[in-house]
């Protein structure tokens, strides 16, 4: 292979070396001049063919190598971590990588082009503008913590880097979100300004000591107070020098026991102050680490005032303990913790059933000895004194033992008081007085029943006075009842009359509206029709007179018909009930447009005549009603027989009524539910209704069939 020839960079040097080389290979004529000449032309094109095509290829690896160092770039600029921008002297964002955008949260394509100061706070723009202007000034790269604002999501700490470019054209800046690390650095400052305040607030004495030296490093103020010493005099002694330890034998022995457990306490350890003051103090030593080197800390507590205290409590106790055993009477304290603290020799017995009694929560000593109820009120009644202070005198106090089964009756009361141990507590005061009550008890029976013995006498006088009006009373009572019976029997006995007589007056009426009120006025239908044809074409006013009475005419006669209908219907006599029923009904049906319905049994003509006619009645007066109150848009009428029972059921899905009340008689306003059952009881049926306010009303007749029929069938 040929030797791969130098390739020149620069693409116009190259033009004049080809340029050159075809010079020198052309003739002065320009044609070549012998075949050698030839040969030679084309052997320098074809190295120059192989010299462009070996250049060609480099320039294509070169490509290739450009573009992956151009990924790699793109992944290191996009995959940083942390968010690169690239600003103009304006201040406006030219370029962005992913991790830049996801730091504020807006997209590549809708952040370039905005500014980048409104993605900081507005509290630290000023700052910003004057720390760019610096930037440009020193052409230096340089740094800045700021705040930028983050849609969505709390203020973010961020620490800005920014380096000009060298013409000057761009900002070339890094942002990286510190906001936890400014919030542990915030959190380490306040925890150490927390403990330097306890350590110098702190109300005992704290020491911190180097384990190297065993010599005192800091003490608080706290410790100056307590033995006189300024805080200079205390750094660098040991604790044997200030008197905290006997000598340094026991100082050595202190540090080796830390070293071991790395925890002493000395509960009472004298200490003598500079004055000379002397005081009694607990130590609590500690060994610690504090940043990777060992501490020692002391708290040293001045425990004069506690152990003078204890000494006084102790004495209160024995003072108090002496005073409860002496009293003549129950006495018991219950403490602060709700527990029994002390129960004197009189009250012992009432709890003798109580074991262990002393520490005992007093609730469960009350249910022990008492019934539940009871135990809960006498303990509402000791925490209310212990709480408020108020005391509790009981007003008297007498139930049945749950522990022994026998009823006591004690005085008592409650004192809230000040324990030995300075904390409050309930005193409770009681005395047994059962025997007492149960004397007093007889006293009273006794009296009582003296005074019984006088009023029995005078009650047995009074009574029998009472006992002789008391038959008068009863015998005249006997005989009204017996009047009132007789004359509801004769009322009712009218009442039916009355109903018969209507009913016999309404058929004769029909009878006469039908046969003959209603047959004239067909006669004179008749005769104006036959009229009203004789007239001459000259007398039209006369024979449209005669027209138009004709019409009224005819209009009474259906009246006339209607009101025979309504009296009394003769297809009820002629045909029968069903036949009355579905007349009746299906006129109902197009007068008022309520859809009807129609269920009977096969043998219901078989009924007597009185019976149907009431079954007519009071179906018509139920449909009546129905029109006129239920609001109703359908109403179903039923007749079944079973065992001999007829049943009738006419049913409405209108609003309902209160039916309570309704069938009393002296409601004027439902006259036609009285005169249903009326006509009902005179069948000797039972009649009543069902029905709410809301709810579909059910009228219910019950009556005893003369004889059996068997099957209901509809009829429409």
């Amino acid at each position: 292979m040929p030797q791969k020839p130098e390739i020149n960079k620069d693409p116009t040097a190259l033009r004049r070396r080809a340029e050159r080389q075809a010079r020198e290979a052309e003739p002065a004529t320009g044609v070549p001049r012998t075949e050698t000449d030839v040969r030679r032309l084309l052997h320098e094109l074809e190295v120059h063919q192989i010299e462009l095509e070996m250049q060609n290829n480099e320039l294509r690896i070169a490509r290739d190598e450009a573009e992956s160092l151009l990924d790699k770039f793109t992944d290191l600029y996009d995959f940083a971590p942390v968010g690169y921008f690239t600003l103009s002297p304006e201040v406006m964002i030219l370029h962005v990588n992913l991790p830049g955008t996801s730091l504020v949260g807006i997209e590549r394509s809708r952040l370039v082009g905005q500014s980048f100061a409104q993605l900081v706070s507005p509290d630290h723009r000023s700052a910003f503008h004057g720390f760019l202007r610096q930037v440009s000034e020193q052409a230096v790269k340089q740094s800045i913590d700021s705040e930028f604002l983050v849609k969505g999501r709390p203020p973010m700490v961020v620490n800005i880097e920014v380096q000009c470019s060298s013409s000057g054209r761009e900002y070339r800046v890094a942002v990286m979100d510190i906001t936890q690390r400014k919030q542990a650095e915030d959190a380490v400052r306040i925890s150490e300004i927390r403990y330097r305040r306890l350590f110098e607030a702190a109300h005992d004495g704290v020491l911190l000591i180097d384990p190297a030296t065993c010599r005192i490093a800091d003490a608080n103020p706290f410790m100056s107070r307590l033995l006189g010493y300024s805080q200079d005099q205390l750094v660098g002694k040991e604790l044997f020098e200030i008197g905290l330890l006997e000598d340094e034998a026991a100082s050595r022995e202190m540090f080796r026991k830390l070293k071991a457990s790395h925890e002493v306490r000395y509960e009472n350890l004298p200490l003598e102050s500079q004055g000379g003051r002397h005081q009694e103090v607990e130590v609590v030593a500690n060994l610690y680490q504090e940043g990777g080197h060992p501490v020692i800390q002391c708290n040293i507590r001045d425990i004069t005032v506690r152990k003078r205290a204890e000494e006084s409590l102790r004495r209160n106790e024995a003072l108090f303990t002496a005073l409860i055993d002496q009293a003549p009477i129950g006495v018991y304290v219950v403490d602060a913790r709700f527990c029994m603290q002390q129960v004197n020799p009189t009250a012992l017995h009432v709890f003798e059933k109580v074991v262990p009694l002393i520490g005992r929560d007093f609730t469960e000593v009350m249910r022990t000895i008492w019934p539940r109820h009871v135990a809960g009120e006498i303990v509402a009644h000791f925490r209310h004194t212990l709480e408020t202070g108020e005391s509790y005198q009981s007003p008297g106090f007498s139930e049945r033992r749950r522990d022994l089964g026998v009823k006591e009756d004690y005085e008592w009361q409650t004192q809230r008081v000040t324990l030995p141990a300075g904390e409050y507590g309930v005193v409770c005061f009681f005395n047994d007085i059962t025997e007492r009550t149960k004397a007093e008890a007889t006293r009273r029976r006794l009296d009582v029943l003296t005074a019984s013995n006088l009023k029995l006498k005078q009650e047995i006088a009074r009574r029998k006075g009472v006992e002789e009006s008391l038959r008068e009373t009863r015998l005249q009572q006997s005989l009204l009842l017996k009047q009132s019976r007789k004359q509801q029997q004769q009322l009712r006995i009218l009442s039916h009359r009355i109903l018969n007589a209507q009913e016999e007056e309404r058929k004769r009426i029909s009878r006469e509206l039908h046969d003959v009120i209603a047959q004239t006025l067909v006669g004179v239908t008749v005769h104006l029709t036959a009229l009203s044809q004789l007239t001459s074409a000259g007398l039209v006013p006369a024979r449209q007179q005669i027209l138009d009475t004709r019409l009224l005419v005819e209009n009474a006669v259906a009246v006339v018909h209607r009101f025979a209908r309504e009296l009394r219907p003769a297809m009820l006599d002629d045909l029968g009930l069903v036949p009355a029923l579905q007349s009746f009904m299906k006129e109902f049906m197009e007068r008022t447009g309520i859809r009807t319905s129609l269920v009977m049994f096969a043998g219901i003509e078989k009924l007597p005549s009185a019976v149907k006619t009431v079954l007519f009645r009071v179906t018509q007066e139920a449909l009546t009603n129905v029109a006129k109150h239920a609001k109703a848009s359908e109403v179903e009428v039923s007749f079944i027989l079973i065992a001999g029972i007829v049943r009738m059921a006419i049913k409405d899905n209108g609003q309902g009524f209160e039916v309570s009340g309704r069938l009393d008689a002296g409601k004027t306003d439902r006259l036609g539910l009285i005169g249903m059952r009326e006509r009902v009881e005179m069948i000797d049926g039972t009649f009543h209704v069902e029905s709410a306010p809301g709810e579909h009303t059910i009228v219910h007749v019950e009556f005893a069939a003369s004889r059996k029929a068997t099957g209901t069938k509809p009829l429409k």
